[in-house]
């Protein structure tokens, strides 16, 4: 028997028996309303949270908020934009977005996170590239942790997957905060139930 295979041998011989895995608690006991938390954990992060405007005009409250905005990429038949995210054909051509509508398919309390992947952005880049991103989050998909979170089956079918708290920030050594230094300058959420337009 040659060296490899005898360490080989050596190595198998001296596994040990397979464990069941314990349970993990899901930390439910004493969760505060999801909705509030989020609002306030998603403040904390710099988020935006902006209730939908009495007339419901999702595409005129948005003008409103970025009024200087020129390109509105909408990933959601919600919001019209000018630019639809299903006519983009490469990344590059969202260089010149001004604000990004996505919708997550759900939001974490705990965090103050939006969740999002390949098939909520529809081209990954959006959520990078746009100088401010909006979100329409039902407040019904809103988890109370991160391990209910975890258990969601969106975890496993995405190939891509961001839980996003707040706008990009930095900081240097004397603690001067920078938002929107390496990504989005503001991340806003406003909760619309899905199917409402």
């Amino acid at each position: 028997m040659s060296s490899r295979n005898a360490i080989l041998s050596s190595l198998r011989g001296a596994q040990r028996t397979p464990a069941t895995l314990p349970d993990v608690p899901m930390f439910d006991a004493g969760l505060p309303p999801a909705l509030e938390k989020f609002k306030e954990t998603f403040a904390g992060m710099g988020g935006i949270w902006a209730d939908r405007s009495v007339d419901g005009d999702l595409d005129a409250q948005i003008h409103a908020r970025f009024p200087d905005a020129k390109v509105i990429c909408s990933a959601v038949p919600e919001v019209a934009g000018t630019r639809r995210i299903e006519e983009v054909r490469d990344p590059h051509e969202l260089n010149d977005v001004d604000v990004g509508i996505v919708r997550p398919r759900f939001a974490v309390a705990e965090t103050g996170s939006i969740w999002l992947s390949e098939m909520q952005y529809q081209v990954n880049a959006l959520g990078y590239l746009s100088q401010h991103l909006v979100a329409l989050v039902d407040p019904s998909d809103i988890v109370g942790n991160l391990h209910h979170a975890y258990h969601r089956s969106e975890f496993f079918a995405a190939n891509y997957a961001v839980l996003m708290s707040g706008p990009s920030a930095t900081a240097d050594i004397e603690g001067v905060l920078i938002r929107g230094a390496q990504g989005i300058r503001s991340l806003t959420v406003i909760p619309v139930a899905r199917g409402a337009g």
